[in-house]
């Protein structure tokens, strides 16, 4: 028996009519970036790995745990992009962004690829949208970079959304608060995971990542970032706070939030769903003012989100959120012999290049049949062709909607 192939395990298929949710939102992404001024970036979907070790950091999950990585012809060691900013910093570094404007604006939609365990909402193949600012520590642009991924939801219709908020601070500060967490976890080690002795000794603030529950519940007490922030670090948290209430934008302060990614400095955020259940991250970001550095380009603060659309779509099909679907034609055009089936050729290109979404029957059917088609695919109108048409040089135009059904010269045809 021949073998059936089917999708990877933490991979899918998406079909209409679902794609037409993706296009929508999709849609409504790049409305929004639009607004806000940012413009699209297209980066590889593989780079050196080295990017992602160094950008991300050695000790996280993602790195230690998740990569696809791979070797070429070439002996390279390269991986799938398991998340874009490292990318765009890099495409930034390369083409001399900061030359050619003090502060770039970009955004970005597509797949990214992480080997972890499949669930609701969290594939190994995952979509994210995302937006990056290049250029400034303007605490303005931390609270326009959490707007913007807000306002896309808004758009869409999301509703019991929680905005969260942490810092975690800078190299000036971090190091009065490692020792702090150090002194707090020594003598836990043995009851904390394996994954949290490795980052004991690599990254400590790694540790409020955990997922382990007995973890989490012993790091509750453990000491948090807020109350280590130098006086750079808490000035510009305060001013993050102030502009969020000036605007209305209500958040609620985790100081155990830390992400999953070394390179964040400052700000953090996430927002959370209702509807999500324990996963229930939508999206998250923060700054992260030394990764240009890092990667080898000038000092460049920095700040940006990125959401996932599997999450998204999850949370939307939960709250039953209507959307526009374009699955439905303007015209189905039936002909009925072979002669008029040249004619409906002809009249199919010619209602298309004038911006019509038109289709026709290529299996031969009777007009009954051809009808049946041309309700299931929603058409508007049905112009029927015949033998007798062409002889008396009309058209048959059927108003789905009213049962309406008009003769109409061909020449003078109106749909």
């Amino acid at each position: 028996m021949q073998k059936k192939y089917q999708a990877l395990h933490g991979t899918r298929d998406i079909l209409p009519p679902e794609s037409s949710l993706w296009q929508y939102i999709e849609a409504k992404v790049r409305e929004v970036m639009r607004i806000y001024n940012y413009r699209e970036i297209r980066f590889p979907i593989f780079e050196h790995t080295e990017l992602f070790q160094r950008g991300i950091g050695e000790s996280t999950d993602i790195v230690t745990k998740e990569m696809y990585t791979f070797k070429d012809l070439g002996g390279r060691s390269l991986t799938l992009r398991p998340e874009g900013t490292a990318p765009v910093v890099r495409a930034y570094i390369q083409h001399s962004l900061a030359k050619k404007a003090p502060v770039n604006k970009l955004y970005y939609l597509g797949p990214m690829f992480r080997q972890e365990r499949p669930q609701k909402g969290r594939m190994r193949q995952f979509h994210q949208f995302a937006a990056e600012l290049l250029g400034t520590l303007d605490p303005a642009a931390d609270v326009e970079m959490i707007d913007l991924n807000l306002e896309v939801y808004r758009r869409l219709g999301l509703k019991n959304l929680k905005l969260y908020l942490n810092s975690v601070g800078c190299p000036k500060c971090r190091p009065q608060h490692r020792q702090k967490l150090l002194a707090f976890a020594k003598d836990k080690l043995p009851e904390l995971c394996s994954d949290c002795n490795l980052r004991y000794t690599r990254n400590p603030l790694r540790m409020f990542d955990c997922k382990v529950e007995t973890c989490q519940i012993i790091l509750k007490e453990a000491p948090v970032m807020l109350d280590s922030l130098c006086h750079e670090c808490r000035e510009h948290f305060e001013r993050v706070k102030q502009n969020l209430e000036y605007l209305e934008i209500d958040f609620e302060l985790d100081d155990h939030m830390v992400r999953g990614l070394d390179y964040y400095t400052k700000t953090a955020f996430e927002i959370r769903s209702e509807e999500l259940g324990a996963q229930d991250s939508l999206s998250g970001g923060g700054r992260y003012d030394l990764l240009v550095s890092d990667l080898g380009g000038e000092e460049t603060p920095a700040i940006g989100f990125a959401a996932g659309t599997d999450r998204l779509i999850v949370a939307i099909e939960s709250q039953k959120i209507s959307y526009p679907s374009d699955e439905k034609i303007d015209i189905f055009i039936a002909p009925v012999g072979e002669e008029a089936k040249k004619t409906a050729m002809k009249l199919l290109f010619s209602l298309r290049r004038k911006g019509h979404s038109c289709e026709i029957d290529y299996l031969d059917r009777s007009l009954k049949a051809q009808m049946r088609e041309a309700n299931r695919l929603g058409a508007k109108k049905v112009i029927i062709v015949g033998e007798r048409e062409l002889e008396e040089g009309v058209y048959e135009v059927k108003d789905m909607q009213t049962g309406e059904q008009v003769r109409m010269p061909q020449a003078e045809l109106k749909v």
